[in-house]
This record gives structure tokens, C-alpha cells and sequence, in this order.
């Protein structure tokens, strides 16, 4: 299974029922499709950072989950056909795995490069 990240906006006016009741359909969804649920926290209504649909706030909602790929679709089909929805993004989670592999020493070596051609570069002129 692989790791995602789910951040929505609902609708403004919605009742704190109504808000647990979408919020547990979500969730739903990745469970009937086999994932699991890692994390879910409600931030409560916040400002937009733009205007959306003619709103200004919305119900901010971070989910973090494991699934498999058919799960990410059927909650993206739900968010689309959900009225209540203002926006939504799902982002795929790097694997631990992946992460390990990274060397920072080598970003180090060709930051401290760049910056010795720089200063070259500025002695030539």
C-alpha cells in the first residue's frame, strides 16, 4: 500500500453533524476500498486564502492514509460529485524506503561548488 495525504475544504455552513457526517464518508471510502486510516485532523473553519465559489472560509480537513491507487480514484470521483466540497487535493506520500536513500552530504558538496564557481566567476570580472 502506498501512503497519500488528503487535504479538503468543505462548505462554510455546514452544521458540526453534517461536518462529522461528510467527514466520516470520506473516510469510509478508504476503508471499503482497503486502505487504512492513518491520521485525521479537523481544523475547523478557517479563512480562505483566496475567494472560492464566492466563499471566504471553509472547514479545513487533513486526512493521512495508506491505499492502494483505486482507492485515491473513487475518493476523488466522491469529492467531485460532493456539492459540499469547495476544494480538495491528494498528494502521494514518498515511502520511507526513498527517503533513506537520499545522501545529504552529496547536495552539501555541489552547493559549496556552485558557490566556489560563483566566486570565480566574480574574481574574472
Amino acid at each position: 500500500m502506498r501512503n497519500y495525504e488528503s487535504m479538503y475544504i468543505l462548505h462554510p455552513e455546514l452544521s458540526e453533524e453534517e461536518l462529522k457526517q461528510h467527514v466520516e464518508r470520506f473516510t469510509n471510502v478508504i476503508v471499503d476500498q482497503g486502505g487504512v486510516i492513518v491520521k485525521t485532523d479537523l481544523w475547523g473553519k478557517r479563512r480562505l486564502a483566496y475567494e472560492v465559489k464566492k466563499l471566504k472560509e471553509g472547514y479545513y480537513v487533513l486526512v493521512l492514509f495508506q491505499g492502494e491507487p483505486a482507492a485515491v480514484q473513487e475518493l476523488e470521483r466522491i469529492f467531485k460529485i460532493t456539492e459540499t466540497v469547495v476544494r480538495y487535493l491528494i498528494v502521494r506520500l514518498e515511502d520511507d524506503d526513498d527517503t533513506e536513500v537520499v545522501d545529504t552530504e552529496d547536495t552539501t558538496d555541489t552547493v559549496e561548488t556552485v558557490e566556489n564557481v560563483e566566486a570565480v566567476e566574480t574574481v574574472e570580472e
